[in-house]
């Protein structure tokens, strides 16, 4: 595990995210906080592209929770059958829907408890919301960003919890907003977890990782 990297090289390698791209967005297509809550929870073990292509015509259909009781368990599972876990995540909509018209008046909450307390609800999912939604700085480690920050030196944890915490206290604060999606984009595109990009990389110079590719 690389060690974290200093204050000032971690500036430089965010002006450099920054620079490429100002206002970096998630990849998964929503109408709402609510469609945003569930394609978010569709996508664990699956891939965004996948999750759109699933989700484009039922959120044509159901982009409430009230919609998505009336379409019912089985309506959605036909709606989803493409996406992995689809049968358990269809449940887990479901049960969340139910408890958002039951207990919020139909609105998704804004705090990572009430998030987190909902049916197929982890911190990651929270954190994502939370950011995308209301511009929170909350921080949704997944496994690119696990693989970056360890690799790299600038978030470096043994668990996702330490991840997440060393971008908290150690990215500059005018960076946390979109730390999350410059790291996620990186990993996705550039660092990838075999034979990463290193030559079209463009904080290399800045990297702790030894193993560099050409």
């Amino acid at each position: 595990m690389a060690k974290q990297l200093s204050y000032h090289r971690m500036r430089e390698i965010f002006e450099r995210f920054q620079a490429s791209e100002p206002e970096p967005k998630g990849e998964l297509e929503h109408v709402n906080a609510f469609t945003l809550l569930v394609a978010v929870a569709l996508s664990a073990q699956a891939t965004d592209a996948g999750v759109n292509k699933a989700t484009r015509k039922l959120f044509q259909i159901a982009d409430t929770p009230q919609k998505m009781l009336d379409l019912g368990e089985e309506g959605l599972t036909e709606q989803i059958k493409t996406i992995g876990l689809f049968r358990q995540k269809a449940k887990n909509v479901m049960k969340l829907s139910r408890i958002l018209v039951e207990d919020y008046d139909g609105t998704v909450p804004n705090s990572r408890a009430a998030l987190q307390s909902l049916p197929g609800v982890g911190r990651k999912t929270a954190n994502v919301v939370l950011n995308m939604w209301w511009h929170f700085p909350a921080q949704a480690v997944d496994t690119h960003i696990f693989r970056v920050g360890n690799r790299t030196g600038l978030a470096p944890g043994k668990d996702v919890a330490a991840v997440e915490r060393a971008i908290e206290d150690n990215v500059p604060v005018d960076f946390q907003q979109h730390a999350h999606h410059w790291l996620i984009l990186h990993g996705r595109y550039i660092c990838v977890a075999r034979k990463p990009k290193c030559g079209a990389c463009h904080i290399r110079d800045l990297c702790d990782y030894e193993d560099k590719t050409q």
